[in-house]
Parts: C-alpha cells; structure tokens; sequence
C-alpha cells in the first residue's frame, strides 16, 4: 500500500482516553447550592433573604452566649461582672442543674441511683432497637423496669419481685388465649397481671425492708428525670397497648370491637390536659380505697390511654394498606390468627406505621410537660416554681428555658434519627 493511500485512511483510536472532570457548576457543593438555592430567581432572592435574617440572629445571639457569665451566686452578681453588658447568665444552671435534672426534693447523695437506672436504659434498649444483637439481652430487656423501679424509688426488693410475677401470670394467660383473639389474650393478661400484682403487694407486710434501698416517695420526683421517666414508660406501654387496640377494632367479637372503638373516639376526643386533671382530682376514687395510688402512676395510666388511642389509629391505617392477599397468605399456610399475625401482618403494618408511630413517641415525650399544671415538678414545673421563684434568680428565663429546650432537642432529634435509621434498615421492598 502506498504512502498516500495509508494516510487516506481515518485514525482509529486504540486506547481510551481518560474521563474529564465534570464542570465545576454541575458537581460538589456549587452544584448543590445552584440547584437547592438559586433554582430561579424567587429561590435566589428567598435565600439572600433567609441569610440575612439568620446574620441578624446570630449576630444578636452568639454574642449573648459567648459572653455569658457561668460563675455567680446569684443574678445580682451576674449583672455586677458584666458590668452594663448584654449577656447571658449562665450561673443559673451551673448553680440549679441539679434541681432541673433531678428536682428540689431528691436526695443529693442518692442521684447516682437514677444515673446507674439511666445508663442502664441504653442496654435494655439496644436490643429491642437495634435487632442484629443477640436475642438473649433481651432477658435483661425484661428485667429492666423492675430494676429501674427499684433504684428509683427504693424500698424493699419484694415489690419489684411481686410485679414481675404479676407479669408473668399475665403472659401465661395471654399465651392461653391469644390462639382464639390477640385482643383477648391481651386484655385478659393485663387483668391477670394487675390482679396478681394487688394480691401479692396485699400480702407483703408493712414496714418489710427485706433488700431495701433508701425509700424516695413520688412527690420527691422531678425535674428532667421525671419527663424522661414518664415519656419511657408511657411510649413503652402505650404501643403494645395500642397494637392490641388496633387488632380489637377489626375483631369479630362485637363486644371487643365496640370497646375498643368506644375508647379510641372517647380518648382521642378529649385533650391531655382535661386526662391529667382527671388523673389528679378524679381517678383516684376508682381504685379500692385505700389502696393509696399516688399521683405518679395515675398519671401514667392516663397519657398511656392518651398515646395508645392515636397509636392504634395510626396502625390500623397500616392495616389497612395490606393488600387482602397477605391475610389470605396466612390462611393457605394453615397459620392460626396470632401467628399470622406476629409473622405476617404486623411486621408489614408496623414498617409502614413507624412515621406515625414516631411522631406520636416524639410528642407524647413533649407533652410530659403538661404535667407543670397539676403541681408535678418536672423541669418546666421546676422552672416556673422553686427557681425563679427564689429571690436569687428572679427574672432569669432565657437561660433556663434554653437549657430545657437543648434537652428536649436532643432526646426527640435522637428519636427522629432512629427511625429514619430503621425505615432504610426495612426498606427491603425498594431493594
């Protein structure tokens, strides 16, 4: 082939040539930027606005934190360092955490108590929350609250004991009946447990110290640790509870599903204050008398009765978003109801419900607040009462209420991220 030919002939590329970067408008942050920020034109000028607005605040309010004064007795000294300056005093919380975290009445060499029942949260929790651990801490799981209970409130060990044994005739009861209904092998457990757990603190002599910590009454309790007291065990209680209540609104037994519709519309029709009013004033004439029910457990009773009902509308709404062919799935398999249940249709309904199911936890939590107004010192109680009304630091507000709210943030943020961890940890169906 001549020369002239071979250069008539097109090039043809052996090896591939290496990728170019993107253009710096189309890739990391500016990209995110144009395209979340500067979209259009309104966009843009939404976001010159937001910015400006969130400098002034900050230009306002880091300020007032950086220059805040941690290391005074009292407001008075406070306004003395800062000497005309506008600041925050801090003082306030370096002086009272122990009352906002524990309250004014709990003794002071007894806090390691509900500490070691704090830390201990994390390990009965982990195994429920996080299902890859062993199944065997679950024992543990179990065993917490009757634990937790006993070094919170002390006395003698019998009575954490009895309960358990409370709860165990219940499970055994409801094991009989739950193959005929889940409602009433739920129901009919809980009666057996609290009719057990009566008997037995009947029997348990007065003044029986057998084991026993320093008792601390229920009125001692307060501050943060009373708000996370009451928002564990209520969201504890109130979503099995609610579980249960779901199920009896779809049962076949006419009885059962007109109590639980009855309660659900009755509970979620009346606001949680007028509950806790009810818990303060009212309930305690329902129970034999005296049997000398403090005002702690009542008001457990009531936001669990409360968050149960929203709690059971939200899963009967996953119920009601599975297809009639999982029911029937259950039936060709020759499963019985509760296992059909536990197997098939409650692990689909919950997955689809943990949103709901999350907002609930996360406001019942903010709700616990509530009970300021009927005299339980919790930390917004202990706020508005014995600090600011101490001659000390009467008028500080921002600061207290500041730190209350950076607990309540970090509890509820810590929540929000858990389920959003565990709806990408089930989303097996977009996989």
């Amino acid at each position: 082939m001549s020369d002239a030919h071979a250069h008539s002939v097109a090039f043809v590329r052996e090896a591939e040539l290496p990728q170019l970067p993107p253009p710096i408008a189309e890739a990391g942050a500016i990209k995110w930027v144009r395209e979340n920020l500067f979209a259009t034109w309104a966009n843009g000028l939404l976001t010159v606005a937001a910015l400006y607005v969130i400098y002034l605040i900050l230009s306002a309010t880091v300020p007032w934190i950086v220059q805040g004064v941690w290391n005074t007795d009292s407001l008075a000294e406070c306004r003395e360092v800062l000497d005309g300056v506008t600041a925050a005093c801090f003082s306030v919380i370096s002086e009272r955490w122990n009352q906002l975290l524990f309250g004014f009445k709990y003794p002071t060499d007894l806090y390691w108590r509900p500490a070691l029942a704090f830390v201990l949260l994390f390990l009965a929790a982990a195994p429920v929350l996080f299902f890859d651990l062993p199944r065997k801490l679950l024992i543990f799981t179990g065993l917490y609250p009757f634990i937790a209970y006993w070094l919170i409130w002390g006395g003698t060990v019998l009575v954490p004991l009895m309960a358990l044994a409370g709860v165990i005739v219940g499970y055994l009861v409801y094991a009989r009946f739950v193959k005929q209904s889940f409602a009433l092998g739920f129901f009919g457990g809980i009666l057996a447990a609290a009719v057990t757990w009566w008997v037995a603190g009947a029997i348990i002599p007065d003044g029986t110290n057998f084991l026993g910590l320093e008792a601390v009454p229920s009125r001692d309790l307060g501050g943060f640790m009373l708000n996370m007291m009451l928002g564990v065990v209520c969201v504890s209680l109130s979503l099995p509870l609610g579980i249960a209540l779901a199920l009896g609104r779809q049962s076949d037994l006419p009885l059962i599903k007109g109590v639980c519709v009855i309660f659900i519309e009755f509970v979620r029709g009346v606001p949680l204050i007028t509950l806790l009013f009810v818990a303060n004033v009212m309930l305690a004439y329902f129970f034999p008398p005296g049997s000398g029910v403090d005002l702690f457990l009542r008001v457990v009773i009531m936001i669990t009765m409360f968050s149960a009902a929203y709690i059971a509308e939200v899963v009967r709404g996953g119920l009601a978003a599975l297809p009639k062919g999982q029911y029937e799935a259950g039936d060709s398999l020759g499963l019985d109801y509760a296992q059909s249940m536990r197997l098939i249709i409650l692990p689909q309904a919950l997955k689809i419900s943990i949103p709901g199911i999350v907002n609930i936890a996360v406001g019942l939590f903010k709700d616990t607040v509530l009970v300021s107004v009927i005299s339980m010192f919790d930390i917004v109680g202990m706020i508005r009462g014995p600090i600011l009304a101490s001659t000390d630091w009467n008028g500080v507000y921002w600061e207290l209420f500041m730190a209350a709210s950076l607990l309540f943030f970090v509890v509820c943020y810590g929540i929000s991220q858990y389920s959003q961890w565990l709806e990408r940890r089930l989303a097996t169906d977009h996989r």
